[in-house]
């Protein structure tokens, strides 16, 4: 029997994934579930009641906060075994981040030191480099930071001005600059700093100890939201870097901070899945216990929509984020198998599904954007107040659609690393766009209506692939090399790409729950996946439309409009009864448990 061949990345759009081949979080085993409580229990008992005085720029209680987690071992659930770590795998690590998303501004602390601020050592760094700091990072003895931003260099890191000259004497780089947006940076023993060294076109990475002469940290920031995080400038004055200090080749900097960022992205879609559970039951609670007009505002009909699409959005945000997440542990160990040193691995595993990992970071952002300000609306005029937990929530939210590359440069990245990976020969796009192009100019074919639940709902997902293929296909046709320029287009073709992996993941998650639950409990599931991919087959079919309209005109705009409504026509759905029942399911429970 042959082995059956791994998925690639951006492949799900022109090729059906089976729901065996998916992981989903209610497969994760004992061990794994252990690790997390671990986590949940560091958030509960340190973090959330010491929140208010963090927001006060306590740099010494977030330190404090970093030297406990180390010595509960969290801060090195990622890390090799031989540097200090538990050496867990990328997926456990998923679930350890999204525990943690429910620290507010802790989370990202946290993310920023485990993530950015000591993976680049691991992946990129000598042997010595990695002896030298790994271990201090894992125990919480050394706390890291990213210098990457400058003023002028944001979305846009390789014209940042910092540079670095080698010392007549060869023994250290010399370097000068500013760093702005430094998470971590007003705690930091350890920066992993950007700069051009001399006349580079591109940027090298350096490992910059802020005990070092000429490094001075700024005040903190103040921040509309994550104001429990540190964040500052940081000044590089003539500082001697040693040589050996040098991360990864000269002009890999550039390199180094793309893969670093693919990373960044997944994890942080794991956080705001975290953070939005965490908001949906802080919510819900409070709608169990806020009376109007006499009775409970979670018996309104207003009250129970917003609480049942909270729970379908974030449902859906997690269903994806795992998915992607598995795909990224098999490619990693794919390679490790085919003998790749296992730093090389990660990143590769990584870049290999960096179409996936830019969907789930914007869906992930708007999703938790869209739960914690309804969750302001849920509590009302007290959702306005500092002392509720949604409150912090919602200013905390916004930073996350400008994180890791704004959303707006990862739709860019869905759309652009597509066409690219097209263009090599990487994914076969042309075979598929071709058969859409003569199923549109042949007579439909409805076919007979499937009975199977699974079989009706996939069909529907092969046509939302058709319809963005349609899209796609015709745009680079018209625009070629161009397209590029064509932003508003390429933005509604990521919007599509992006609703609909969330709604394949949904589908195939909850289809592997058919085998795994009852007949009764799935029904409440599947209700889920009907508002979901019936909400989504209008929305695809309004980016499509607007995409069609921005650049087709005569027969072939027609054709093309005709297209787009074969492709997204879904059956009627009781919407209204299906929320009705997912809410009173969240308002039984008196919380997330999905």
């Amino acid at each position: 029997m042959s082995e059956k061949k791994a998925i690639k990345g951006g492949e799900f759009l022109i090729r059906e994934t089976q729901a065996e081949d998916i992981f989903i979080p209610e497969e994760f085993n004992e061990e794994q579930l252990l690790i997390a409580q671990s986590f949940k229990e560091f958030n509960e008992t340190q973090v959330l009641p010491q929140v208010d005085q963090l927001e006060r720029h306590d740099r010494e209680l977030l330190t404090k906060l970093f030297k406990d987690a180390g010595e509960l071992g969290l801060l090195g659930i990622a890390l090799p075994e031989e540097y200090g770590g538990f050496g867990q795998n990328f997926v456990t690590s998923m679930l350890t981040v999204e525990e943690m998303g429910k620290g507010y501004s802790f989370a990202v602390a946290f993310s920023a030191h485990t993530g950015i601020g000591t993976l680049p050592i691991l992946y990129y760094g000598t042997d010595e480099q990695k002896q030298k700091y790994l271990p201090k990072l894992a125990t919480g003895e050394f706390i890291g930071a990213y210098c990457l931003t400058e003023a002028d260099a944001g979305s846009d890191p390789n014209s940042g001005k910092a540079r670095a000259t080698l010392s007549k004497d060869g023994k250290h780089y010399v370097l000068n600059g500013v760093k702005i947006w430094i998470t971590n940076g007003g705690v930091a023993d350890l920066l992993i700093v950007f700069a051009k060294i001399d006349d580079d076109k591109n940027l090298s990475a350096f490992i910059v100890e802020t005990a070092y002469d000429g490094v001075t940290i700024g005040t903190d920031e103040e921040k509309m939201g994550i104001k429990g995080s540190s964040t500052v400038q940081v000044y590089l004055d003539d500082v001697k870097v040693p040589v050996e200090n040098l991360l990864g080749d000269r002009n890999s900097g550039f390199k180094i901070a793309l893969n670093i960022l693919n990373l960044g992205r997944i994890k942080l879609a794991g956080a705001t899945t975290g953070a939005g559970k965490a908001t949906i039951t802080n919510s819900v609670n409070y709608a169990n216990e806020r009376k109007q007009f006499g009775q409970l505002i979670s018996s309104f009909g207003a009250i129970k929509y917003k609480l049942a699409e909270m729970v379908i959005r974030n449902f859906a945000a997690e269903s994806l984020t795992y998915r992607a997440s598995q795909n990224i542990e098999d490619a990693i160990q794919s390679y490790i198998n085919e003998g790749m040193d296992p730093g090389k691995a990660n990143l590769e595993g990584m870049r290999q599904f960096a179409i996936e990992a830019s969907i789930a970071k914007v869906f992930g952002s708007e999703t938790l954007d869209f739960v914690v300000d309804e969750g302001v609306q849920i509590y009302g005029g007290m959702g306005y107040s500092a002392e509720t937990p949604v409150e912090r929530a919602y200013r905390d939210s916004r930073i996350n659609r400008i994180f890791e590359g704004t959303n707006e440069i990862n739709r860019m990245v869905i759309v652009g690393e597509l066409i690219k990976r097209g263009m090599k020969g990487e994914l076969d796009l042309l075979t598929p766009a071709k058969e859409v192009g003569k199923e549109l100019l042949g007579i439909p074919d409805f076919g007979s209506p499937s009975v199977d639940y699974f079989e009706t709902k996939k069909k529907i997902i092969i046509n939302f692939k058709k319809s963005i293929l349609m899209v796609a296909g015709a745009a680079l046709q018209k625009f070629m090399q161009d397209i590029s320029n064509e932003q508003e287009l390429l933005m509604n073709v990521a919007d599509m790409l992006i609703l609909t992996y969330a709604a394949e993941s949904m589908l195939l998650r909850v289809e592997k729950l058919n085998s795994m639950y009852d007949e009764e409990k799935m029904k409440l599931y599947k209700e889920m996946v009907d508002v979901f991919m019936y909400d989504t087959a209008f929305r695809i079919n309004k980016e499509g439309v607007d995409a069609v309209n921005s650049f087709a005109s005569g027969d072939e705009r027609q054709g093309m409009l005709m297209g787009m409504k074969r492709f997204t026509k879904v059956a009627s759905v009781n919407v209204v009864t299906a929320r009705r029942r997912i809410a009173d399911k969240l308002i039984e429970d008196n919380k997330y448990n999905f």
